[in-house]
């Protein structure tokens, strides 16, 4: 019989697999900085390439950032899920050199809804957006197929 892992080790090898295949938040340059259940924290340093026409962080940047963080705390229970949809508030630019930091904290997870909340910030502490995900859990879908599915 196959000892019973905690859910910060499923967690942990839920973000290992997920991140090997995200060629997305490969080639932006996040950084996972922590995972745990239903958390996340990824980080990204503002590239030459990710300026607009006005030298700020393109919004798109911002929003890719929060939403693979969104990504990695939905999916951290071992349940495949997906975004239903999200709303992101830029309230203050990025420049060059940045670092950007994603917090996000699993507001709601009721059957197959959730609900993530999803602080941005740079280097400063300053608020740079916030973004609100809802998630749509693939019910009996394992993330990582020999780990155990919640509940």
């Amino acid at each position: 019989m196959r000892e019973a892992l905690d859910p910060q080790r499923i967690a942990e090898a839920v973000r290992d697999t997920m991140f090997a295949n995200d060629r997305a938040s490969q080639g932006l340059g996040l950084c996972i900085d922590a995972i745990g259940p239903g958390t996340a924290t990824l980080s990204m340093t503002v590239r030459e390439d990710m300026l607009n026409g006005f030298d700020i962080c393109h919004g798109g940047f911002v929003t890719t950032l929060a939403d693979s963080c969104f990504a990695f705390a939905c999916n951290s229970h071992n349940e495949m899920t997906v975004a239903s949809g999200f709303a992101i508030d830029l309230v203050a630019p990025s420049r060059l050199g940045d670092v950007l930091t994603a917090r996000a904290s699993e507001t709601s997870l009721a059957g197959r809804i959730g609900v993530y909340d999803i602080r941005i910030t740079n280097q400063r502490d300053e608020l740079i957006a916030v973004f609100r995900g809802r998630s749509y859990r693939m019910k009996g879908r394992p993330v990582v197929a020999d780990l155990p599915l919640p509940g």
